[in-house]
Formats: structure tokens, sequence, C-alpha cells
């Protein structure tokens, strides 16, 4: 186990290391796909990176790649928790952690419109409950992630830059 979470933190290094480009759109692509794979939304997290990331022009492989990061199999269940913690905070009893687990099940366990239809069933107050609660775990790992990914790529690009030039 050990092992193996030593490579896959190596891979996802290793697949930022190879993206290209200003750091500016780098960063950004990580910070929306560090809000959005925060995000209580595992259905849509592809397709909402891709239709933010093409509108604000910014990087869209970044997005995609920081997202798997944050939400895969090993954070899946604590991120639902939080966002439904903070969501019901907020929104105080619009959605119950019982009705929240069966739909986190169905979401996990089925294909992706089965997935889709359990969430919408849900409700519009339970969905509300989960979205605000996400966005709200969202917001200050998204931020600090720009910075850190934007200082990440300068110096990558500077390392590129001095390698270039003693050519």
């Amino acid at each position: 186990m050990k092992i193996e979470l030593k490579r896959l933190v190596r891979y996802h290094y290793l697949r930022f290391i190879r993206l290209q480009g200003d750091p500016h759109p780098l960063a950004m692509g990580v910070a929306i796909g560090v809000f959005i794979g925060i995000s209580p939304t595992l259905p849509l997290h592809t397709v909402m990176i891709i239709s933010i990331t093409l509108l604000m022009r910014v990087s869209t492989v970044s997005a995609i790649i920081a997202a798997a990061v944050v939400s895969n199999p090993l954070t899946f269940v604590p991120q639902y928790y939080l966002s439904w913690l903070a969501g019901d905070f907020i929104m105080p009893g619009k959605l119950t952690w019982e009705r929240m687990e069966h739909a986190l099940a169905a979401v996990m366990e089925q294909g992706f419109r089965e997935g889709l239809e359990t969430v919408i069933h849900l409700g519009l107050d339970a969905i509300m409950v989960m979205l605000v609660g996400g966005c709200l775990l969202g917001i200050l790992p998204a931020i600090g992630s720009y910075f850190l990914s934007y200082r990440f790529f300068q110096k990558l690009e500077e390392k590129r830059r001095r390698r270039r030039s003693k050519k």
C-alpha cells in the first residue's frame, strides 16, 4: 500500500511537471480543478471542469489532474460528509445524513446516469445543502492551490529557461 501511494504521488507529480505554458493559466486550472474536485458534484466533475476552463481560457489538463488528486476513492466520503456538515450548518435540517449516505452509495456504485438520477431525486433543498457546503469547503483550498501551483509552475518555467539558455 505504501509503495502504491508513493508511486501514485510520483505519477501525478510527473504529470504536473510535464505541463507546459504560462504559470497563470496552469495555476488557475489547478485552482478550478481543486474547487470542483472538492465540490459534491461527482458525476459532473469533468463536464464542469472542461466547461469552466474553456470559458476562462485556462489549462483544462491541469484542472483535470488537480481534480483527480483531490477527488478520488479515498476522499469521496470525507468530502461529502464535510460538505453535508458545512451545508447543514448554513441550512439546518434540509438533508439528513441517512439520505446523504444512500445517495453517496448510489453515486459510487452506479454508472453516470444512475448516479446523476439519484442525486437529482434528493430534491432541490438537499442539493443546495451539499452545494453550499461544498463551495464553502472548496474556496480556501482553491485559493491556496492557485498560489502554490503558480509558484511551482513559475519555478519550473525558470528552470526550463535556464536549461535552454545553456544550450
